[in-house]
Protein backbone atom coordinates (compact mmCIF):
# COMPACT_ATOMS: atom_id res chain seq x y z
CA UNK A 1 0.00 0.00 0.00
CA UNK A 2 1.73 3.38 -1.25
CA UNK A 3 -0.12 5.76 1.25
CA UNK A 4 0.17 3.66 4.18
CA UNK A 5 0.09 6.90 6.69
CA UNK A 6 -3.07 7.75 5.45
CA UNK A 7 -4.73 4.31 5.57
CA UNK A 8 -3.49 4.74 9.48
CA UNK A 9 -5.13 8.04 9.78
CA UNK A 10 -8.31 7.08 8.17
CA UNK A 11 -8.48 3.89 10.32
CA UNK A 12 -8.22 5.61 13.53
CA UNK A 13 -10.57 8.08 12.76
CA UNK A 14 -12.70 5.69 11.66
CA UNK A 15 -12.71 3.92 15.19
CA UNK A 16 -12.43 6.62 16.97
CA UNK A 17 -15.90 7.57 15.59
CA UNK A 18 -16.89 3.61 16.24
CA UNK A 19 -15.75 4.04 19.64
CA UNK A 20 -18.22 7.48 19.74
CA UNK A 21 -20.93 5.71 18.37
CA UNK A 22 -21.17 2.18 20.21
CA UNK A 23 -20.03 3.59 23.35
CA UNK A 24 -21.77 6.98 23.71
CA UNK A 25 -24.16 5.92 26.63
CA UNK A 26 -21.16 3.87 28.70
CA UNK A 27 -18.69 6.38 29.69
CA UNK A 28 -16.10 3.38 31.47
CA UNK A 29 -16.05 1.50 27.91
CA UNK A 30 -15.64 5.01 25.60
CA UNK A 31 -12.77 5.76 28.02
CA UNK A 32 -11.10 2.03 28.06
CA UNK A 33 -11.07 2.06 24.06
CA UNK A 34 -10.50 5.51 23.65
CA UNK A 35 -7.21 5.24 25.96
CA UNK A 36 -6.17 1.93 24.08
CA UNK A 37 -6.68 4.19 20.34
CA UNK A 38 -4.64 6.90 22.01
CA UNK A 39 -1.65 4.46 23.32
CA UNK A 40 -1.20 3.48 20.08
CA UNK A 41 -1.30 6.36 18.16
CA UNK A 42 1.34 8.07 21.08
CA UNK A 43 3.98 4.84 20.17
CA UNK A 44 3.01 5.67 16.51
CA UNK A 45 3.67 9.59 16.67
CA UNK A 46 6.89 8.90 19.22
CA UNK A 47 8.09 6.53 16.26
CA UNK A 48 7.79 3.39 18.73
CA UNK A 49 6.32 1.49 15.71
CA UNK A 50 5.92 1.50 12.16
CA UNK A 51 3.10 2.67 9.91
CA UNK A 52 1.89 -1.31 8.98
CA UNK A 53 2.07 -2.24 13.30
CA UNK A 54 -0.14 0.98 14.01
CA UNK A 55 -2.40 -0.74 11.29
CA UNK A 56 -2.22 -4.13 12.89
CA UNK A 57 -3.56 -3.05 16.00
CA UNK A 58 -5.96 -0.90 15.27
CA UNK A 59 -7.71 -3.37 13.26
CA UNK A 60 -7.16 -5.94 16.08
CA UNK A 61 -8.50 -3.32 18.37
CA UNK A 62 -11.90 -3.27 15.76
CA UNK A 63 -12.07 -7.03 16.46
CA UNK A 64 -11.80 -6.79 19.93
CA UNK A 65 -14.40 -4.09 19.92
CA UNK A 66 -16.66 -5.72 17.48
CA UNK A 67 -16.56 -9.14 19.70
CA UNK A 68 -17.71 -7.22 23.00
CA UNK A 69 -20.34 -5.85 21.12
CA UNK A 70 -21.52 -8.95 19.21
CA UNK A 71 -21.09 -11.03 22.36
CA UNK A 72 -23.85 -9.10 24.01
CA UNK A 73 -24.90 -9.42 27.69
CA UNK A 74 -25.39 -12.99 28.61
CA UNK A 75 -26.71 -11.68 32.04
CA UNK A 76 -30.00 -10.08 30.79
CA UNK A 77 -28.97 -6.50 31.43
CA UNK A 78 -29.95 -3.26 29.24
CA UNK A 79 -27.48 -0.69 27.91
CA UNK A 80 -27.97 1.21 30.93
CA UNK A 81 -27.24 -1.09 33.06
CA UNK A 82 -24.69 -2.42 31.46
CA UNK A 83 -23.08 0.82 31.80
CA UNK A 84 -23.87 1.13 35.43
CA UNK A 85 -22.48 -2.63 35.91
CA UNK A 86 -18.85 -1.27 33.91
CA UNK A 87 -19.18 1.73 36.15
CA UNK A 88 -18.76 -0.93 39.47
CA UNK A 89 -16.87 -3.44 37.49
CA UNK A 90 -14.12 -1.17 36.56
CA UNK A 91 -12.92 -1.19 40.74
CA UNK A 92 -10.83 -4.73 40.40
CA UNK A 93 -11.83 -4.99 44.23
CA UNK A 94 -15.28 -4.71 44.16
CA UNK A 95 -14.85 -7.46 41.12
CA UNK A 96 -12.45 -9.56 43.76
CA UNK A 97 -14.67 -9.62 46.63
CA UNK A 98 -18.27 -9.56 45.25
CA UNK A 99 -20.02 -12.43 43.16
CA UNK A 100 -20.94 -11.48 40.09
CA UNK A 101 -24.20 -12.16 40.60
CA UNK A 102 -24.62 -9.26 43.15
CA UNK A 103 -22.83 -6.77 41.00
CA UNK A 104 -25.85 -7.53 38.23
CA UNK A 105 -28.33 -7.07 41.12
CA UNK A 106 -26.61 -3.81 42.22
CA UNK A 107 -26.43 -2.49 38.96
CA UNK A 108 -30.00 -3.15 38.17
CA UNK A 109 -31.28 -1.35 41.43
CA UNK A 110 -28.68 1.23 41.04
CA UNK A 111 -30.13 1.80 37.08
CA UNK A 112 -33.59 2.21 38.62
CA UNK A 113 -33.17 4.18 41.93
CA UNK A 114 -31.03 6.69 39.92
CA UNK A 115 -33.01 6.79 37.12
CA UNK A 116 -36.50 7.68 39.49
CA UNK A 117 -34.71 10.19 41.13
CA UNK A 118 -33.17 11.65 38.06
CA UNK A 119 -34.37 15.33 37.73
CA UNK A 120 -33.92 18.15 35.09
CA UNK A 121 -31.32 20.44 37.10
CA UNK A 122 -29.70 18.11 38.79
CA UNK A 123 -26.54 18.57 37.37
CA UNK A 124 -26.55 21.76 38.33
CA UNK A 125 -27.84 21.85 41.92
CA UNK A 126 -26.07 20.97 44.33
CA UNK A 127 -28.49 19.70 46.83
CA UNK A 128 -29.93 17.51 44.61
CA UNK A 129 -26.21 15.85 43.56
CA UNK A 130 -25.83 15.31 47.51
CA UNK A 131 -29.55 13.34 47.80
CA UNK A 132 -27.97 11.41 44.61
CA UNK A 133 -25.03 10.80 46.17
CA UNK A 134 -26.48 9.46 49.53
CA UNK A 135 -28.97 7.22 47.53
CA UNK A 136 -25.97 5.68 45.89
CA UNK A 137 -23.58 5.96 48.69
CA UNK A 138 -26.14 3.65 51.00
CA UNK A 139 -27.32 1.06 47.67
CA UNK A 140 -23.51 0.30 47.49
CA UNK A 141 -23.26 -0.11 51.51
CA UNK A 142 -26.13 -2.03 51.09
CA UNK A 143 -24.89 -4.49 48.65
CA UNK A 144 -21.63 -4.32 50.76
CA UNK A 145 -19.48 -2.68 47.89
CA UNK A 146 -15.78 -2.05 49.16
CA UNK A 147 -15.96 1.17 51.64
CA UNK A 148 -12.56 1.49 50.33
CA UNK A 149 -13.28 2.45 46.97
CA UNK A 150 -16.86 3.61 47.41
CA UNK A 151 -16.56 7.17 46.88
CA UNK A 152 -14.44 6.66 43.21
CA UNK A 153 -17.07 4.10 42.35
CA UNK A 154 -19.68 7.39 43.46
CA UNK A 155 -17.80 9.83 41.35
CA UNK A 156 -18.24 7.05 38.39
CA UNK A 157 -21.80 6.17 38.81
CA UNK A 158 -23.09 9.58 38.87
CA UNK A 159 -20.91 10.87 36.03
CA UNK A 160 -22.46 7.63 34.41
CA UNK A 161 -25.91 8.85 35.05
CA UNK A 162 -24.87 12.26 33.70
CA UNK A 163 -24.11 10.77 30.57
CA UNK A 164 -27.67 9.24 30.68
CA UNK A 165 -29.91 12.22 31.70
CA UNK A 166 -30.96 13.45 28.44
CA UNK A 167 -31.88 10.45 27.30
CA UNK A 168 -33.56 9.76 30.44
CA UNK A 169 -35.74 12.42 30.91
CA UNK A 170 -36.70 12.55 26.95
CA UNK A 171 -38.43 9.35 27.51
CA UNK A 172 -40.29 10.05 30.31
Amino acid sequence: MKERNLAAEALARLLKDQIKAKFSRNIVRNAQYSELLEEALARYRNRSIETAQLIEELIALAKKMNEQISAGNPDGLTDHEVAFYDALESNEEAVRTMQHEVLVQLAQELTKKVRANIKVDWSIRESTQAELRVLVRDILDRYGYPPDFSLLAIDTVLKQAESLTEEWLISQ
